[in-house]
């Protein structure tokens, strides 16, 4: 299992706009119609990898706990579905419905957002404010497959509950590791 960590983009970054499939509802959404009235977490997942895979509870735990203060959750996979099938828009609304994914779950098929995004890894995780301004980047929490650490979602969360009662957001930050991001060949 490889371990690629997040490129750490530069805070204050403004987000990339973009126009997605979503794989539950098959319609195409934008990040204007997205993005949350107070935060919005962006994260870069898949179905294989098993670092998502580890996470996947905490992650619908985190939206369902904020999904009623403004705070906006959006998955994207950006996974060349060719190479990796289980990856496909198809088997996307499979898992999202497996996993009771109350968020967007979107298909990414050019790669041009998660480039845009600067992702890297699957989990990727990137928090913008109501400016859409990046506030945090990084990692869930300690927690990876087989290492023993509990999955609590404290990192993500801690800068979640700043952002929301205008409390600063540490500067550590720690990158997240997971399986790097399935990219077309040339």
């Amino acid at each position: 299992m490889a371990r690629t960590p997040s490129s750490m983009v530069e805070l204050n970054s403004k987000a990339p706009k973009f126009r997605l499939l979503d794989t539950i509802d098959t319609k195409h959404k934008t990040d204007h119609e997205l993005f949350g009235a107070k935060a919005t977490v962006v994260m870069f997942i898949c179905n294989h990898c098993p670092f998502v895979i580890h996470v996947n509870p905490m992650l619908v735990k985190l939206a369902h706990e904020f999904q009623n203060q403004g705070v906006r959750w959006i998955a994207i996979s950006s996974n060349d579905a060719l190479q990796y099938p289980q990856d496909g828009p198809d088997k996307m609304k499979i898992q999202a419905q497996k996993e009771g994914y109350v968020l967007p779950y979107l298909y990414d098929k050019t790669q041009e957002v998660a480039k845009a995004y600067d992702a890297t890894c699957t989990p990727d995780f990137f928090v913008y404010d109501s400016n859409r301004l990046l506030v945090y980047r990084g990692q869930l929490d300690d927690s990876l497959p087989q290492n023993g650490i509990p999955l609590t979602g404290n990192d993500l969360r801690h800068a979640i509950k700043a952002l929301l009662n205008n409390q600063p957001i540490t500067a550590t930050q720690k990158p997240s590791i997971g399986c790097n991001i399935k990219w077309k060949k040339a």
